[in-house]
């Protein structure tokens, strides 16, 4: 299993939104890195929710319920869309500043990237943020 982060406007698509709907296609997606990651994807890998703009904090768990398939909002027919499910809140929203302020996280790419929006996150570094989150270290 891989670990990923997704990031989202809250005002465009929010987590509240994510668990109302528990099960979504993650579609418009338009820079190649990111495209690169979502091709990536395998069913069943975990994903950080991540509020973007204002936020910037991550605020939940989802995972890859369907891999890539190419995304219907594209024209082009150059980008793809995974489809995510609702796993878990976190206990508590860890923001980019905290994960800034954590010399273990210094390598992710939210800190070295900050606007790409689809990116790996590596087992040790998902530990660390599930903790800082209130979530069981080995979820």
């Amino acid at each position: 299993m891989k670990y990923w982060l997704l990031k989202s406007e809250p005002g465009t698509w929010s987590w509240s939104d994510q668990v109302k709907d528990n099960t979504t296609m993650w579609d418009g997606v338009r820079n190649y890195q990111a495209r690169n990651n979502m091709m990536k994807m395998k069913k069943n890998d975990k994903c950080f929710f991540y509020h973007s703009v204002n936020d910037k904090s991550i605020v939940g768990i989802i995972r890859v319920a369907k891999e890539y398939y190419p995304d219907p909002t594209d024209k082009t027919n150059k980008f793809v869309a995974v489809d995510v499910k609702t796993v878990k809140s976190l206990a508590k929203a860890v923001t980019l500043q905290e994960i800034k302020n954590d010399v273990r996280l210094s390598h992710i790419a939210l800190v070295k990237q900050s606007r790409l929006s689809v990116m790996p996150i590596d087992k040790k570094s998902w530990q660390i943020i599930c903790n800082k989150g209130g979530l069981n270290i080995n979820f």
